[in-house]
């Protein structure tokens, strides 16, 4: 009995110096951690191929490497170790090659590259005037498509080569444009370049447009757009938006083009809200897509459909399925399809019949990306939490046997002391209920009380998901000793489309309304010192903090990142497609109603501290949004601190920047609520 007690004590005096050794999660530390990208199977079912990237904040930028890992299990192996990045990885269908895209030391622009799987140096195989994206290899083995862009007007690539050379060299740099999308994220969409679908001999090189003279922009949430390739390697089907110049709507549709050439063929032109991200069936009789019902800018649920090439008919496989699908992927066999999806709050995979029925759930918790079905009907995908970040696991379409491949940040997450994670529900507006997650601090102690922060997600179709983050970790804002909520009011994806629809023309109104509820409901828990208390977000979050500054004086500090101040002042951002229906009218048909959910008509209240963060290049949320409410607030002599990044857009996204920028919020929050 000695020997156990005093065994008891060794073990306890080993556990409390372990506890002791670990630390809260900084923003250096963010920036430590290796980020998985999604996995690629190989035509065998027996490998995946994904990008590792690593940062280094010395020289402020990361770098991607391709990895390989087996699926059975066992030491995942470093496939490419260059200075440059490489992403984009595909298989070839022996199986024996690898294609991916990278700018290495004498490219003007990323290219295409194949290397060996098993070793040897990459060879590359284009030398396109402008960045090259998405390559995909035909059945035989013997072409790779992949996109890129001309300048209209110049179809040879030699002479796009040479338009790119005259346009550097020319002083004049004045944008000008006719078109009512004529800029996106951060670059301007007026140089005259239009993507096309290429295909590269990899015998010859030799490179062939498939789409001469198309000036059709794809699907700009994919970057380059999306598009697949039929299994006998006879046709390309892509999506891109069907309204030609000067695009007055916006409206994807499916195309199919002949590899051999000819004029591409619109598959959903009945439909005028957007069709997208094309995927051929193992048969080639059919293709799944993705639809939306209602046109116009509306925030539509993603539909998963089928459409059967022979007869043109439409099968819906997801109506009664009350959240976006996205992600899909046929098994061999063509019966069944795999999808990702969020449901309240959870990026879960799931399986329907392509002959319909209900969808199936075959993973559920944290987040789920990039799911692909392997030959013998298991699933690979990337997968996260609030408290872990990516790995490659892979899980039986059945839902057993999930299994984690890789564990490149266990290391550092066993150093981390991350707060207890819990998810809560409370009456919100109207008495529905609301889902969000709490992040309490480590070392929690419900008998103590301790300041709270309410972080708030962008969007507002968006989500606060159980998925580990990097620009708003709510472990880097409860690190300090704040217990962190992340509401999912009104608005939020996740929760069934009535949810995102029930504050149009009304945008601030039910989401404030959650907002100050979670407040209460985390009050009335004992834990919460509400005299000092803050409120953070960014986008449609920052739109809401700076709503908040006009509406309450219950927070003892603000933080608004890339904020709407002004309704009216959206009409500069990139994306004017469907403002009219979020804020209940454009100006010339319902002023009044923009305006009195605008933030900038309650000046006459502010009073509490802010911090206002705004990148330049955001063309999202303009730059002015934030300059006039900084100028507002100092006028009124309201304290506010202004934080401007001229080469950061809508996020910030450079290393150096982000630790700056975590250190102006968290000293910020600090300052009003130690």
């Amino acid at each position: 009995m000695r020997v156990s007690a005093l065994v008891s004590v060794a073990l306890a005096v080993v556990s409390s110096l372990a506890a002791a050794e670990k630390k809260p999660l900084t923003a250096e530390d963010i920036w430590t951690i290796q980020r998985v990208g999604n996995p690629v199977v190989s035509p065998d079912g027996k490998t995946a191929v994904f990008p590792v990237t690593i940062y280094d904040m010395e020289a402020d930028r990361g770098n991607a490497d391709l990895w390989t890992v087996p699926l059975a299990g066992g030491t995942a192996r470093h496939l490419t170790t260059n200075k440059a990045s490489e992403s984009s990885p595909a298989w070839s269908p022996d199986g024996k090659r690898i294609v991916f895209v990278s700018k290495r030391e004498d490219d003007k622009a990323a290219q295409l590259y194949v290397m060996p799987v098993d070793g040897g140096e990459p060879e590359r195989l284009t030398d396109m005037p402008l960045s090259v994206s998405s390559p995909k290899w035909f059945p035989d083995g013997s072409r790779i498509a992949f996109v890129s862009t001309v300048i209209a007007g110049q179809e040879t690539l030699e002479a796009t080569k040479k338009a790119v050379e005259a346009r550097e060299k020319n002083k004049v740099k004045a944008r000008v444009t006719e078109n009512r999308l004529y800029r996106y994220w951060d670059h301007w969409l007026t140089d005259g370049e239009y993507p096309r679908i290429f295909v590269v001999d990899v015998a010859t090189k030799k490179v062939t447009d498939l789409l001469p003279g198309s000036k059709r922009i794809f699907g700009l949430d994919e970057g380059s757009g999306s598009y697949d390739i039929s299994p006998d390697g006879a046709w390309i089907a892509f999506e891109a938006n069907s309204a030609p110049e000067p695009y007055r709507v916006w409206n994807p549709d499916i195309f199919l083009v002949s590899v051999s050439g000819g004029e591409p063929k619109n598959l959903t032109a009945g439909n005028p809200a957007e069709d997208k991200n094309p995927v051929f069936s193992p048969d080639g009789k059919s293709l799944a897509y993705g639809v939306e019902k209602k046109a116009d800018g509306w925030p539509d649920q993603t539909r998963l459909a089928v459409l059967d090439l022979a007869s043109g008919t439409t099968r819906v496989l997801t109506e009664d399925f009350d959240n976006s699908a996205g992600g899909w992927s046929w098994t061999p066999d063509g019966a069944t399809l795999v999808f990702q999806s969020e449901a309240r709050g959870r990026g879960n995979l799931y399986a329907v019949s392509a002959r319909g029925g209900a969808p199936r759930e075959i993973f559920h918790g944290g987040t789920a990306a990039g799911a692909r079905v392997t030959r013998d009907g298991r699933v690979v995908f990337a997968t996260s939490a609030l408290s872990r970040p990516a790995d490659i696991a892979v899980v039986g379409m059945d839902g057993k046997g999930l299994r984690t491949l890789t564990n490149f940040n266990d290391a550092l997450v066993a150093r981390l002391d991350f707060g207890p994670v819990e998810e809560m529900t409370f009456a919100g507006a109207g008495g529905e209920p609301v889902q969000m997650y709490v992040v309490f601090p480590p070392g929690f102690d419900p008998k103590k009380k301790y300041p709270l922060v309410q972080l708030i997600h962008g969007g507002p179709v968006g989500t606060f998901g159980d998925s580990f983050g990097y620009r708003w970790n709510p472990h880097a804002f409860a690190a300090p000793g704040y217990i962190v909520a992340m509401v999912n009011f009104h608005g939020s994806s996740s929760f069934g489309h009535a949810w995102i629809e029930s504050i149009l023309g009304a945008h601030p109104d039910k989401p404030f309304t959650d907002v100050m509820k979670a407040t209460d409901f985390l009050i009335a828990k004992g834990y919460v010192d509400e005299n000092h208390m803050a409120a953070a977000g960014g986008s449609y979050g920052g739109f809401l903090v700076d709503w908040i500054e006009g509406h309450t004086d219950r927070f003892k500090a603000l933080v608004s990142h890339a904020g709407v101040y002004d309704l009216l002042g959206q009409s500069a951002s990139d994306g004017t497609y469907g403002r009219q229906h979020s804020y209940g009218g454009y100006p010339w048909t319902n002023l009044e109603n923009v305006e009195k959910w605008s933030p900038n008509r309650y000046a006459a209240n502010f009073k509490t501290p802010m911090l206002i963060l705004h990148g330049e290049r955001d063309f999202r949320v303009p730059v002015t949004q934030g300059l006039e409410l900084y100028g507002v607030l100092t006028a009124k002599g309201v304290p506010a601190r202004l934080v401007y990044y001229p080469d950061e857009h809508h996020w910030i996204l450079k290393g150096q920047n982000s630790k700056h920028w975590y250190g102006e919020v968290l000293a910020w929050l600090g300052k009003y609520l130690k």
